[in-house]
């Protein structure tokens, strides 16, 4: 009777460990022309977001897309005038900026100094839905 219970304990050990193999994630390799190792195919994940960052609105304030914080590097907008500008987005051209309503004249030539610095482009979902565009939660 021990042996028979040791028998089974020794298969349900190993029956256990064959769970720990798990599925083995597919990996595509092929051979390198020039040598005999093969090499693995990496593609690089990338989203809306990434594609987006990669062009003009990564280097410049994108008024239809930025959150509030992205105006900290800039003397004069951050929070107020960003703020306002966020409220009234989005915006057809970087020059609709100067026609908001309600600024003041000190504001209009914060803008004007900054209107390099702004880039425009059709709003975005992943940047512009609830609230982090006002309060992303990053704080320096």
């Amino acid at each position: 009777m021990k042996r028979w219970v040791g028998v089974l304990m020794a298969f349900s050990v190993l029956l256990g460990c064959l769970g720990w193999l798990g599925t083995q994630p597919a990996v595509a390799f092929g051979w390198n022309q020039f040598s005999a190792t093969p090499t693995l195919a990496v593609a690089e994940p990338r989203n809306r977001a990434d594609d987006k960052l990669a062009t003009e609105f990564g280097k410049k304030i994108d008024l239809n897309n930025t959150n509030v914080r992205a105006f900290m590097d800039y003397p004069g907008l951050y929070p107020t005038l960003a703020r306002k500008i966020l409220e009234n987005a989005p915006f057809d051209s970087v020059n609709d900026v100067l026609k908001m309503p309600g600024l003041s004249e000190r504001q209009v030539d914060v803008l004007q100094a900054n209107l390099d610095n702004f880039t425009v482009s059709a709003p975005e979902d992943v940047f512009v839905e609830g609230g982090d565009r006002f309060n992303n939660g990053i704080y320096r």
